[in-house]
């Protein structure tokens, strides 16, 4: 037999083929979207996934300020941020994250880099991902392809 025949494939950055896709937001939930934007900019839904290589595919989203939260989260909801300083711990929530200049861009980015790696791969995967609140975006150049993001599991 031979015992070389059934080599695992490991994927590398000279290997990787990554994609330009968009994602609508509107009127997805925030947690069950950021979970499979999590798993694009991963590269989990490729075939070649490699734990330790940036496999994952750029992914834009548009429309981020018409996500949805369901019950009270909008107000129950509490993240927390510290200054540094001695009694510097503050506490935000959804919609005061979503009262403020780029909210809906500031409030999906926290979730998405909550679900990635905490180490120097997931500060690169979160390079790779881009958040408009409009429906407009600036990287027509890469001609991006549109996704239906509830097909993926």
């Amino acid at each position: 037999m031979d015992t070389l025949s059934y080599k695992t494939i490991s994927a590398n950055k000279a290997t990787v083929n990554k994609e330009w896709v968009v994602v609508d937001a509107t009127d997805q939930v925030l947690g069950r979207l950021c979970t499979k934007v999590a798993k694009l900019l991963r590269g989990k839904y490729k075939p070649n996934f490699t734990p330790h290589v940036d496999c994952g595919d750029n992914v834009i989203i548009i429309n981020a300020d018409k996500v949805q939260l369901t019950g009270n989260k909008w107000n129950d909801r509490v993240y927390y941020t510290y200054t540094g300083y001695p009694g510097g711990q503050r506490e935000h929530t959804p919609a005061s994250i979503m009262a403020k200049k780029d909210g809906a861009e500031r409030l999906v980015r926290r979730v998405v880099k909550g679900m990635l790696p905490k180490n120097r791969l997931g500060a690169k995967l979160l390079g790779n991902l881009y958040v408009y609140e409009g429906a407009e975006h600036k990287h027509e150049a890469q001609s991006p392809k549109a996704i239906d993001i509830n097909q993926y599991k």
